[in-house]
């Protein structure tokens, strides 16, 4: 760990030599992209001179222990090697913290997708369930949610929705919402009281940017038509729905919440962009799972991550054990308790990996 932590300060310093050439200054992209690394690494570098600089007062503070013979004084330096080697260890953990990879793609905007699962009806309006949930999570955090193509049902429900969340931070607090949610309730159609479970599959796709995935035009075949459904008095009057078809994957999009055919085709070419930077990095978590059998779970999307018992009040997070009797806050966006949970579980997990 030293070696690498050696290395990056060395890189640190190379850094600040380089911004301080005004041939480099000349150079604007150049200069952001490397004051940006510069920024990046801040944090680790002033971690590491902390951790030197407490390494040789407690360097200090022991030889001064070896040499003293006042009774008070020693009491006062040994008083003072415990704070420091509390605090030595401090910053080793943080250390450690800072050596874990980020995830690139934490701050992106993401494709929420929704969709309903075995269940039927009930699946259907659980489906409009979750997405209120999030869309009042998005407002608690200030993102913004635009959706793109919904496909409901006759009393409420969606067998399909697809929206863009944007803001800071979405995906490194939504991503951990991938897979399948369970409900169980008694439905409102269900004369018996009987409780029923029902499924909803959760998709959460770091939005693409163009140097990830590049379209090629002659891979999509853009199809226009007229829209349906609620938006307006040009519903079924002008052909604004798009669907836009990936012609080597066989991925398909549509987008008919706008009124603009240019707008639906924008929004349609952001979620097929993120649909296949999603299926890039499933084939690279593929190809790690391989590598490390011994590691619990595949992060399959298949997976049950989590069960809503409405009869109890609760919902349990099947991936860390974590159960709350709160099941009408969580469902209103009340979701941070979950979702800090859930980072703080996987944060311990790759320390484990990176020491």
């Amino acid at each position: 760990m030293w070696d690498k932590l050696a290395a990056l300060e060395e890189r640190y310093r190379s850094l600040e030599r380089r911004l301080a050439d005004p041939e480099v200054s000349r150079q604007p992209s150049l200069y952001q992209k490397l004051a940006k690394e510069l920024s990046e690494l801040g944090p680790l570098v002033e971690t590491l001179r902390a951790h030197r600089a407490t390494s040789e007062q407690l360097a200090q503070n022991r030889q001064l222990l070896r040499t003293e013979r006042d009774p008070e004084m020693r009491a006062l330096v040994e008083e003072e090697i415990a704070a420091l080697q509390a605090r030595q260890v401090e910053l080793e953990m943080r250390l450690k913290e800072l050596l874990v990879p980020k995830d690139p793609h934490d701050e992106k905007n993401v494709s929420l997708e929704i969709r309903a699962g075995t269940g039927g009806e009930e699946a259907a309006l659980f489906v409009a369930d979750l997405f209120r949930m999030y869309c009042r999570y998005a407002e608690r955090r200030g993102w913004k949610v635009d959706i793109v193509d919904s496909h409901p049902t006759g009393v409420g429900g969606f067998k399909e929705i697809i929206a863009l969340v944007e803001g800071k931070g979405v995906f490194s607090r939504l991503k951990y919402e991938s897979g399948v949610h369970r409900v169980q309730r008694v439905p409102i159609t269900e004369s018996q009281g009987r409780i029923h479970t029902s499924a909803v599959t959760v998709a959460i796709l770091p939005e693409a940017e163009d140097v990830e995935v590049h379209l090629d035009p002659s891979d999509l075949r853009i199809d226009v038509f007229r829209s349906s459904g609620p938006g307006g008095q040009s519903v079924n009057t002008t052909d604004s729905a798009v669907r836009v078809t990936h012609i080597p994957t066989g991925l398909v999009v549509t987008c008919q919440d706008e009124k603009s055919q240019h707008k639906n085709k924008a929004k349609a070419l952001r979620v097929l962009r993120a649909r296949l930077l999603d299926r890039m990095l499933e084939e690279q978590r593929r190809a790690i799972s391989e590598q490390r059998r011994s590691q619990v779970g595949t992060g399959d999307r298949s997976e049950r991550i989590r069960t809503y018992n409405f009869p109890q009040g609760r919902v349990t997070d099947h991936r860390i054990g974590l159960t709350l009797y709160r099941l009408s806050e969580v469902l209103d966006g009340d979701l941070d308790e979950i979702i800090e949970a859930l980072q703080a579980h996987y944060r311990a997990e790759a320390l484990k990996e990176a020491s």
